[in-house]
């Protein structure tokens, strides 16, 4: 009776979560992916190379987050966010606050730690893309875990655009970038084909999509 008990009171801890549901990226093949998109209350991990389509598909994210109402965080380590850029792919700028943290990694994670325990955003992007590896791996695991953490309480979509998996275990799911080809129209550069790529079960899935440059 005692472990009847027990797993009434956790049950809806559960359906609470469940019923957080997922952020569309905007773009049907990572939907299909990612099974409908960036799971609230989680820790995201998208890493890749320059030109693999992280930055695409995180302003795709950003697009269609501030256009269903929510509002977003982006913390820039490096100070690399480009808002035209984003406003170019449909982002709503005034439902964006954007930090910009020059370069300094221990402001960007105090920030991020605040904004997601403070609770509001719907999407909180961590922008260490264009951070020096020897700075990313310096985070330790129990800061990763407290950023977790309070994704879980608060229900936000917490993304970590890197060039390498850093978070690791405290991710929930980790998307890999990779640039396949360049896509002319005529001698103009329209864009390149990338690869989003998540190991689901022991099973490497991939998804293409053509990211704008």
């Amino acid at each position: 009776m005692g472990n009847v008990a027990a797993l009434r009171e956790i049950a809806p801890g559960f359906r609470k979560r469940e019923e957080r549901g997922r952020l569309s990226t905007g773009i049907s093949a990572v939907d299909r992916l990612t099974d409908g998109g960036i799971a609230r209350g989680t820790l995201t991990e998208i890493c890749g190379p320059v030109s693999s389509g992280r930055t695409s598909l995180l302003f795709a994210l950003l697009s269609r987050a501030t256009r269903q109402g929510e509002c977003c965080a982006w913390i820039d380590v490096a100070g690399s966010f480009d808002p035209k850029s984003a406003f170019a792919a449909g982002a709503d700028l005034s439902r964006v606050l954007w930090v910009n943290c020059d370069g300094n990694t221990e402001h960007a994670l105090k920030a991020v730690d605040l904004l997601t325990q403070g609770g509001g955003f719907g999407v909180v992007v961590l922008d260490m893309a264009d951070t020096p590896e020897r700075e990313v791996r310096r985070i330790s695991l129990a800061s990763w875990f407290r950023l977790r953490h309070a994704a879980e309480r608060t229900g936000a979509a917490l993304v970590v655009a890197e060039t390498k998996i850093s978070a690791r275990s405290c991710s929930a799911m980790q998307l890999e970038m990779k640039r396949k080809r360049p896509v002319w129209v005529g001698k103009l550069l329209r864009g390149i084909r990338a690869e989003a790529e998540s190991q689901k079960h022991y099973r490497v899935q991939s998804a293409e999509f053509t990211a704008v440059v």
